[in-house]
């Protein structure tokens, strides 16, 4: 079942966080409170997107000088500051699949394919098995593959899910159930033929 509760903050958490934010819309130099924040985990989100721990880091500065930059028209919507953030990252490694500048990676661990696995409903938790996930995981595009990404391997909300995707929450779990649904076909016709 996925754990949402480590992506929400606390009363006093998101307080602290609306002091950093309006503290660095006034000084940049106090930006360095978020980075320190989250620099980490956009840089881990970035890694497992890309092929190359230097394009994962190039990718990652980008977003936080974005950030920085455009801080001052950061406005608190009900969701942790991270959402925009990881909304920057998903739009700069976007980018940067478009220019050819890097290659779509996807790094999953059996733990992550687990939460795919029960989603298909499948018990049967053989090395093939989580081969066949993995290669259907391969065959969807960047946007299924995001989705598939931030529902299962990072066990986020829809609610944030749309918010960093810019699409509603509602739409989150349409699109995501179609992908389900695509995986146990591709799953379905793999065994087939097998």
């Amino acid at each position: 079942m996925i754990n949402n509760s480590k992506y929400h903050l606390a009363e006093g958490e998101i307080l602290s966080e609306q002091r950093a934010i309006e503290d660095a819309k006034s000084n940049p130099a106090r930006f360095e409170v978020l980075y320190n924040r989250y620099y980490e985990p956009i840089l881990q989100f970035v890694y497992k997107r890309v092929e190359g721990k230097e394009a994962a880091y190039d990718i990652t500065s980008q977003v936080f000088l974005n950030a920085m930059t455009n801080i001052k028209g950061y406005k608190f919507m009900g969701m942790p500051f991270s959402s925009w953030l990881y909304r920057i990252a998903v739009n700069e490694i976007n980018q940067m699949f478009r220019s050819d500048k890097v290659r779509r990676a996807v790094k999953v661990d059996e733990d992550e394919l687990k939460y795919v696995m029960d989603e298909l409903k499948t018990a049967e938790e053989t090395e093939s098995r989580y081969q066949m996930i993995s290669e259907a995981l391969g065959e969807l595009d960047e946007e299924e593959l995001q989705l598939v990404e931030l529902r299962f391997f990072e066990q986020r909300a829809f609610k944030e899910i749309g918010e960093i995707l810019n699409i509603t929450e509602n739409n989150s779990k349409v699109k995501l159930y179609r992908i389900i649904d695509k995986i146990k076909k591709t799953l379905t016709l793999s065994k087939k033929s097998a």
